[in-house]
């Protein structure tokens, strides 16, 4: 089992890393009391389908509760749970800039009056409990959100590794568009199964209705042309921080030329080491 615990100053990214850890499949839970972490972890450790990757947020918010944050990091690995702790943090300019933009208030403002540089220079001290045991120590204080991103992306996947799900779809227009779509081609332009008497009940997981639909050269010049455009754009939305990307693929009825297109840009995807999720959704409509 594996336990990030994120901490750090206020403002410094947290909730954006996350966000990023959520993406690459870790169960999150944010401004838990440590205590109830040791508890949570151990239930997880010891149940069956348990979560095998975990994230906690501890911070300022937690008051006096989040001084006991090292001995539950510490209770955690004797449990033989492998715990590593991220500190975020960020100059205080930056701080109070982001603050500002944002129109937010510092977690411990009520606590200093409205002075947010004594709000920072407390939870400074309150957070020398665990700053200097850390196990990734990150200044976000000249780093954009994508550049941040990014870099979780490295430290928890590996270098060039994103986290970004595709999610590849199919559809026939006769039902509707797909409204949550990034991306929807349409491949009414080409000949239809749907006229083959021995195809027409058939679908486009079916050989034989793959087989017809790519069997015109402008099918299969068409498919090569979806793969590198897809090849050139998803780079493209991974740099701008997207996490999910949805392709779809539209026939009059969603059952042949749709589901063809799906699933052989769906593999094309997958061998260049993508994260996919196929589906159709009319394919079992009459």
């Amino acid at each position: 089992m594996q336990v990030v615990v994120v901490t750090g100053v206020s403002g410094s990214g947290k909730s954006t890393a996350v966000n990023v850890l959520e993406d690459i499949g870790y169960y999150c839970i944010d401004n838990m009391p440590p205590e109830l972490m040791v508890k949570f972890a151990n239930i997880c450790a010891q149940s069956e389908g348990k979560l095998e990757k975990v994230a906690f947020v501890a911070d300022a918010r937690g008051g006096s509760l989040f001084l006991k944050l090292k001995d539950a990091i510490k209770d955690m690995r004797g449990l033989g749970i492998n715990v590593k702790v991220m500190f975020l943090d960020c100059s205080d300019d930056t701080i109070i800039r982001r603050y500002k933009e944002t129109r937010r208030r510092h977690p411990l403002d009520e606590l200093v009056h409205g002075d947010i540089r004594t709000a920072i220079e407390t939870e400074r001290r309150l957070l020398e409990t665990v700053r200097d045991n850390v196990d990734y120590y990150i200044d976000t204080s000249a780093t954009s959100t994508g550049e941040f991103k990014e870099n979780m992306y490295a430290l928890f996947l590996g270098e060039g590794q994103s986290a970004m799900r595709i999610d590849v779809r199919s559809f026939g227009f006769k039902y509707g568009s797909m409204n949550d779509a990034d991306l929807t081609f349409d491949v009414r332009c080409l000949p239809n199964p749907f006229y083959i008497a021995e195809l027409k009940h058939k679908t486009g997981l079916d050989p034989g209705v793959s087989g017809y639909v790519m069997s015109f050269k402008e099918a299969r010049e068409l498919l090569n042309k979806f793969n590198d455009l897809l090849d050139f754009l998803i780079p493209l939305y991974e740099k701008e921080g997207k996490s999910q990307l949805v392709i779809a693929f539209g026939c009059t009825g969603g059952k042949h030329r749709s589901v063809t297109f799906a699933e052989a840009v769906a593999k094309h995807l997958s061998e260049k080491g993508r994260r996919i999720r196929l589906s159709h959704r009319d394919i079992e409509k009459r």
